[in-house]
Parts: C-alpha cells; sequence; structure tokens
C-alpha cells in the first residue's frame, strides 16, 4: 500500500485554527502592500456615478433637475434637503420653490431654454432656488463673484453673453450706475422682497421635457469662472457630467448618505461648493447646510446648530480656524463639541493637517485635486500619517486606471512649458520627482471631457497640449506642479508660474511655505519670488501674518529657521509683514500672489502699515528694509 502524501512529504496540513490566521495575516499584508481596500472604495465610487451620467445620456435625463424632482415627489419628498440660518427646506418644498422661480423667470422675464442668466448672490436658500429654478426651464446659470465690482464684474457679464443678471440686494452696491452703462443690453434685477413676493406667487408650473432636452451629458450645465487671480476671470463650462461623476463620487468616497449633514460657507459660485457640495447631496439625498461667508467666529456655532457631520474647507480656511481664539462658553471649551467626523476640501497644508485635526477632535480628511474646467480629480482620505499632506492617493489596481488618464511629465521651468526630448515628446519624471501633472482627453472628442471656457477659444486652446506622447495624442495641461510617489501618494508642488529660479536653481514657492509655516510665530505664509535690479533671477518673499508683533527675538527666530529646514538658495531673502492677509486672499481663501509679485520689495509700492525686512547673513536675522535701502539696490551698491 502505498504512503499517504503528508507522510510522504513528512509534512501535514496546518491546523485549520493556525491557517485560517495565517491566510488573514497574508491578505492584510497584501492589502496593506497594495491598498487593494482603498482601491475597491475608488472603483465603488466612480463606476455608478459614471454608470449614472450614461444612462441619463440615453435618455435624455442628463439634467440633474430630473434628480431633484424625483427626490422632491418620491417617498424622500419630506426628508430635509436645504438649511440656512433658521430656515429648513424639504426636498418636496425645494421642489415646488424651483418651478416657481422657474415660472416666473419664464413668464415674466421672457427666459427661454439654453438662455444664460447671471447669479450674483452671496450664500444663501436663494442661490439654490435660482440654479433648479433656471434648470427646470431649461437655461443656464452664471455664477458672478459677487465681490466683483467695476472692470471685472462688467467683464464677466460680458463674456458670457447673458440678457439678465439677478442680484442679491446685499451685493447690490457693486452693480454701479458705471456698470449699469456699460452692460445697457443686460436687465438687472434686485431680489427686493418685493419681488420675492411676486415670484413666490408664481404657479409652480412644470415645464415640458422638450424644453429640459440635453443631447450629451458633456453638454453645459453652468458657468464658474476662474478666480482671475493673474488676470480677468474666465467662464469656465461646467457639464452635466461633472455635476453627476464628480458630485456624486465625491459623495461615495466620503461616505456622505441621506442621514448626515454636509456644511459649507465656501462660496456657492465656486465649483467646490456646488458641484462638490450642493450636487453632491442631490446625488446622495443628504441634507446641505449652508453658511452665508466664512467667520472664525460664526463657523463652527453654525457647525454645531445645524448638526453637521462634514465640513468642507477650501485654502487658508483651516489655518485661519486654528488661528482663532477657542470658543469658550460657560467654561466649556467648545472645539471638540460637534457631531464633524470628517473635513472635506482642497489647500489643507501640511503643516496645519495635524494641528487642526487634534484641536477640532476630527478623525478624517478628505483632500482633494481638481480644476472647475479640468477633466479628471484625485482624493485622499486620510485617517493617519501615511497620507498626511497628499492631494490624491491610490493603490496598485487603480494605479492602472491613473497611468492612462494621468500623467506627471518634466518641465522647463525657463519657459514654464513641458519639457520635450530629441524627438519632440514629453517625458515623465520618476516617482517622487516634481513635474506637471496632464490629464488626458480623447484626441477625438475632446470636447466629450474638456468644454474648455464659454466663447473663448484661444483660452480653450492654450489648456490643450498635442503630440505629447505619441503622435495625435491630446492632454490637458493643469498647470500644477505635483510629486507622485511610489507608494500612490500624490503631493502639490507649486503652481507654474509660482516656481522661480534663484542662484541657478529652482524654489517651490509651496515647499518654502511649508517650511516657513512651521514656525511657532507664523499664521500664515504667502511665498513668491520678486525681481530686484541688478540681480538675475527672483529672489524670495514671504508675506506673513504673525501672531503678535514682529520683535527683534522672532526675526531672529524666524532666521535660524529658515537656516535650519531650507537649502541657502531656497531661504526668503524678504519678509513682508501683513497688516491684513484678506487683500491678497480669493474668495474661497486662496493666497493670490500676482499682486503681491507686481509690488516686489520696493517700500514705495506696498500697503500703508505692512512691514518690510532684510536677511542679514552677518547678523543672523531679518532687519528693516526701508526707502534707503531700496535705493542701495537700485544704485548697485548692494548684492544679495
Amino acid at each position: 500500500m502505498l504512503p499517504d502524501a503528508e507522510h510522504t512529504s513528512g509534512i501535514g496540513p496546518p491546523p485549520l485554527a493556525l491557517a485560517v490566521p495565517a491566510a488573514a495575516a497574508g491578505l492584510a499584508y497584501l492589502n496593506a502592500r497594495l491598498s487593494l481596500w482603498y482601491d475597491i472604495m475608488l472603483v465603488s465610487s466612480v463606476v455608478p456615478q459614471t454608470l449614472k451620467s450614461r444612462y441619463r445620456e440615453m435618455f435624455d435625463r442628463s439634467n440633474q433637475f430630473y434628480v431633484l424632482e424625483a427626490l422632491g415627489t418620491g417617498r424622500n419628498k419630506d426628508r430635509p434637503f436645504i438649511l440656512f440660518e433658521d430656515k429648513k427646506y424639504t426636498y418636496g418644498e425645494v421642489y415646488k420653490l424651483a418651478l416657481r422661480y422657474g415660472t416666473w423667470l419664464r413668464e415674466r422675464r421672457g427666459v427661454k431654454p439654453r438662455d444664460i442668466v447671471a447669479i450674483n448672490f452671496m450664500n444663501s436658500d436663494h442661490f439654490v432656488f435660482w440654479l433648479y429654478g433656471l434648470w427646470s426651464i431649461g437655461a443656464k446659470p452664471a455664477f458672478i463673484n459677487y465681490n466683483l465690482t467695476d472692470h471685472a464684474l462688467v467683464h464677466c457679464v460680458k463674456a458670457a453673453s447673458m440678457k439678465l443678471m439677478m442680484v442679491d440686494p446685499e451685493v447690490a452696491h457693486n452693480v454701479s450706475d458705471a456698470v449699469r452703462a456699460e452692460i445697457p443690453d443686460v436687465s438687472i434685477e434686485i431680489f427686493t422682497p418685493e419681488l420675492e413676493g411676486e415670484v413666490l406667487a408664481s404657479d409652480p408650473k412644470r415645464a415640458p421635457d422638450k424644453d429640459l432636452a440635453e443631447s450629451k451629458q458633456s453638454g453645459m450645465a453652468i458657468l464658474i469662472y476662474t478666480s482671475g487671480t493673474t488676470g480677468l476671470p474666465k467662464p469656465a463650462i461646467v457639464s452635466w457630467a461633472k455635476c453627476c461623476i464628480a458630485g456624486g463620487f465625491a459623495g461615495g468616497i466620503i461616505g456622505y448618505n441621506k442621514n448626515e449633514v454636509f456644511y459649507t460657507c465656501m462660496p456657492l459660485y465656486h465649483s467646490s461648493a456646488t458641484v462638490l457640495g450642493l450636487c453632491n447631496a442631490v446625488e446622495h439625498g443628504g441634507v446641505f447646510a449652508i453658511g452665508r461667508k466664512f467667520s472664525t467666529k460664526t463657523f463652527w456655532r453654525d457647525v454645531r446648530k445645524h448638526k453637521a457631520t462634514i465640513i468642507q474647507y477650501v485654502g487658508e480656511t483651516c489655518r485661519y480656524l486654528l488661528a482663532a481664539e477657542p470658543q469658550i462658553e460657560n467654561g466649556v471649551d467648545m472645539d471638540k463639541e460637534h457631531n464633524v467626523r470628517l473635513a472635506f476640501g482642497n489647500g489643507l497644508r501640511p503643516d496645519v493637517w495635524d494641528k487642526f485635526k487634534e484641536r477640532f477632535g476630527i478623525q478624517t480628511v478628505c483632500e482633494f485635486y481638481a480644476a472647475t474646467e479640468g477633466s479628471f480629480g484625485t482624493f485622499n482620505v486620510s485617517c493617519n500619517d501615511f497620507s498626511k499632506g497628499a492631494v490624491g492617493r491610490n493603490g496598485n489596481i487603480y494605479n492602472m486606471v491613473m497611468a492612462k488618464e494621468v500623467a506627471v511629465v518634466e518641465v522647463d521651468f525657463a519657459t514654464d512649458l513641458p519639457k520635450r526630448n530629441a524627438k519632440g515628446f514629453c517625458e515623465t519624471v520618476k516617482p517622487g520627482e516634481p513635474g506637471e501633472m496632464l490629464f488626458n482627453l480623447p484626441a477625438k472628442d475632446i470636447e466629450s471631457r474638456f468644454q474648455g471656457y464659454y466663447g473663448n477659444t484661444k483660452a480653450t486652446s492654450d489648456k490643450i497640449m498635442c503630440d505629447v506622447f505619441r503622435k495625435g495624442d491630446a492632454w490637458f495641461r493643469t498647470g500644477d506642479v505635483v510629486r507622485w510617489d511610489s507608494e500612490g501618494r500624490m503631493y502639490f508642488s507649486d503652481r507654474i508660474g509660482d516656481t522661480f529660479r534663484w542662484k541657478s536653481e529652482n524654489v517651490s514657492t509651496a515647499e518654502v511655505s511649508e517650511a516657513v509655516g512651521h514656525h511657532p510665530a507664523v499664521q500664515e505664509a504667502n511665498v513668491y519670488g520678486v525681481q530686484l535690479p541688478h540681480h538675475d533671477g527672483r529672489a524670495g518673499c514671504v508675506a506673513l501674518i504673525l501672531d503678535g508683533e514682529p520683535s527683534q527675538q522672532t526675526l531672529q527666530s524666524l532666521a535660524h529657521h529658515c537656516r535650519k529646514t531650507l537649502p541657502k538658495y531656497a531661504w526668503p531673502l524678504f519678509l513682508r509683514v501683513l497688516r491684513d492677509s484678506s487683500a491678497h486672499a480669493t474668495g474661497t481663501n486662496k493666497q493670490q500672489k500676482h499682486k503681491l509679485r507686481v509690488e516686489g520689495v520696493n517700500p514705495g509700492k506696498i500697503n500703508e502699515g505692512d512691514k518690510l525686512y532684510c536677511v542679514s547673513m552677518e547678523r543672523d536675522t531679518y532687519l528693516p528694509f526701508g526707502a534707503k535701502e531700496w535705493r542701495e539696490l537700485e544704485g548697485g551698491r548692494v548684492k544679495l
């Protein structure tokens, strides 16, 4: 008789009690190594929304008004939808209000399908009603930054060829007589209480489906203007596909559902709040709480009032909240008295990341990277230090998808263009090295993924790069430099044009800003390069908000800190201590550098109240820099 195999080998099968844990440990290792669970979460978030988008296109239901209608007339009609100040609206109520607003626009102002109407409003419940009211009759909203005045406001109105602008009474003073004279063919309606009564008295008539017809998901849903940090804003076309896929995907990856409350006080005229906030809520049937505007004094009060479980931030929002004094009520520190489980947004800097989580007791951060006009985005759901500071993250499996859609290529910082080799093609950088991020576009149908800027073919074509890796291909230029490491983490490095050369070295403003931001006296650091008389390249300057006055001790400490944390060529040679940083920030709390770069370090050009300092290598500190020192520099008597 032949012996058993186990006796032949001399090794029997392991006991079940040992085999199961061993298998589990093996799977855990494989999961950690490849980030399988994370990739599954990414795929399970994007696939359903992509299929929804295609289904809606197939049956001519691309307009997101249909989604609101289903929620507002079905079993969810009595569920809460919009929370604003002391007001609460159900899905059914918002649906009826959208019909009333749409009826008024159509019958009283003659708005037709595909007409463009400007919404010049602060955050409010009315903003939502105008948006869905326009969609309910097949018209298109153009979101105006309510801070704009004069030439910039006129430019935005003219750029979109609109005939009607609805204006919030709170910002009506920005629409001056001079503005009106520049746009005589545009009807301007101030939404007074009397006009609101007229709108609410309108019958909630449902427009016929033919008015809502959209042949493709790539069709225009909204016009959202770029921030205009280096020029006048451009109207970017936001498609129905983006409202569906981006909004739905965001909700999926952060686990947003109908039982949670998403709070934002970021401006609704921006895509972060509307596409990734409001559209996100509608796609998932959730609750959307709106703050009128960002304020460190009201932010957490609103969050607690609305019982928010998810908060949205953009730019320096978290830094401002961290810099604010603790809120004490009846002897209780209210910083952790809330229901928030996740902070969602973009622009949370690495030097603020952990401090913000720890102080406010927030377990999870979801940082994303996307552009209003872009065709792709990256997300990083972070509960620990593994991906702290990253703007995107993926495992090995999802990497195969990313590799086809995203490329990080070498940049020639002398021209601010992707570098081409001897054959005329671009080359990807090695993992972890900086390069410009490009998004793949279907060369034969670019508009299906990138609709560009309304009425501006030059600006649209400038964002498209062809023959990148092979003849005939097409890619979207983000204009951003990132680092994508071997473990699937993507980090933002800089905006092209912000990186500057000094002493024959490329200096990343984002990396210098992060280093300076770790100094305990620094509340905010905005780094940029400035031109100096009789010097090549650009010298580093950092605009600072300090915790207290710039004392001699603080200035010396800053010099020591920069010397310790930065290579010599990257030391900021100049400090500009700001009296107020709001003049150099967008409405979404993002830093602006253009005006700072133009003013440079000429004391005669900077704002009254700001203070300039220049590094002193001999004394190992920063010293005041005024008109006398500027004349020395102009006369070529000083070499830095």
